[in-house]
């Protein structure tokens, strides 16, 4: 059977090309059954789990449907975290410039006027719906343009109280708009958040077995804000071969490799922004030991595949189960063990709780002393394996 190509769905040559330079050249199934509706402006209602591809599942119908002459924003993406708002953020922006669109990202946790600017300018907007209501109650921000919603994780926005703003901000919201609703569940209160948010929307589901790095040991460290240099250094300096430690952003990546240089350790950066030749350069340093770690961004450390990684540190935690697997599977390849250790600060807990119920770690989480957030667990047939699905308790609005 012949796989569809990103051409064959309907997208144009300029973002597959945008994707190609990312190393992106095949769509994962549920691209395959949503891009081509999402490009011919169906309301699309997809039952999806994290981690399925789902984020170029919306960003390319928005990368195709919108014209760079838009009135800004055209298209908007309510995710249910700052830490999703920016990993979507990351991932649309790749195939939005290719389409000459500017993206923008607004959630709490900095100042709200210096986003409010960039917020104005941009054609696709990722939000959090607290950070947005707010913008929007201000003026900071029009919605009257919007062209594209997209509800990313939906249960999650429910789970987390955020109806009431996500109502807020749907009400300001034209009515004549194309909706693109993204959830792991369709039930309940989902179903009918998406019934009064979609017209006549085409339904699509898509099932993913998760995957396990069954050879590494994996290590879970409570730790404070301001600890978390300290907690780096401490394991450091115990034993270990090369070290990968992953950063969320490229200015994050640069000012925690500038600590650990004043600490004395050898550690080399890399991130998107660097030239090619540097990052080449960075690598073969790493590589060949001449520096034991290396501190990068998930997109700049995508297909590494170096056997002599022993440790692998989320310095940042990783945005859902497939990004930690992505991160861990960097250690104990070839037969080798090795040791995948997530820092987690208070306000974190409950979203690695999460990831590490997904992936089947809650042992190994509750031994760093954390609580293990309560699951409903939902188990179905998958090629006569159970694959579990996770919930997170409801919080009050």
């Amino acid at each position: 059977m012949n796989h569809p190509s990103f051409a064959d769905l309907g997208v144009s040559a300029p973002v597959v090309n945008a994707l190609s330079a990312s190393g992106i050249e095949m769509p994962f199934e549920v691209q395959s059954k949503v891009v081509p509706d999402g490009i011919a402006g169906h309301d699309v209602l997809v039952k999806s789990p994290t981690g399925s591809g789902k984020t170029m599942a919306f960003a390319l119908p928005i990368a195709e449907r919108l014209d760079t002459k838009d009135r800004t924003p055209a298209a908007l993406v309510l995710v249910p975290t700052r830490e999703l708002a920016v990993q979507v953020a990351e991932d649309l922006g790749l195939v939005a410039a290719g389409a000459g669109l500017r993206t923008a990202a607004a959630y709490g946790g900095i100042a709200i006027s210096s986003q409010a600017k960039a917020v104005e300018r941009a054609h696709v907007l990722i939000a959090t719906p607290g950070r947005l209501d707010d913008l929007a109650k201000r003026g900071a921000v029009r919605l009257d343009h919007i062209k594209i919603l997209v509800l990313d994780e939906a249960d999650r926005m429910l789970d987390m109280g955020f109806r009431p703003q996500v109502a807020r901000i749907v009400r300001r919201l034209p009515q004549r708009r194309q909706t693109m609703f993204f959830s792991a569940t369709l039930d309940g209160e989902v179903a009918e958040l998406a019934k009064a948010y979609t017209h006549n929307p085409r339904r699509h589901e898509v099932h993913v077995e998760t995957p396990v790095v069954e050879d590494a040991e994996h290590r879970f460290h409570a730790v404070s804000a301001g600890g978390k240099v300290d907690a780096v250094v401490k394991l450091l300096e115990g034993e270990r071969g090369l070290t990968l430690i992953f950063v969320r952003t490229k200015r994050g990546v640069e000012r925690l490799a500038d600590k650990l240089k004043a600490r004395g350790i050898r550690v080399v950066a890399m991130h998107g922004d660097m030239q090619q030749s540097a990052r080449e350069r960075a690598l073969a340093r790493f590589e060949s030991g001449k520096v034991d770690t290396l501190v990068a961004t998930d997109v700049a450390a995508r297909g590494l595949d170096l056997e002599h990684i022993t440790h692998v540190i989320n310095f940042d935690p990783p945005n859902d189960h497939k990004d930690y697997v992505h991160r861990v599977g960097r250690t104990a390849r070839a037969g080798r063990s090795g040791i995948g250790i997530t820092l987690v600060q208070p306000e974190q807990e409950a979203d690695v709780s999460r990831i590490a119920s997904r992936l089947r770690l809650q042992d190994e989480y509750s031994e760093s002393g954390m609580r293990v957030a309560a699951p409903t667990v939902v188990y179905r047939s998958t090629r006569g394996r159970k694959s579990m699905l996770y919930r997170p308790p409801r919080r009050r609005a």
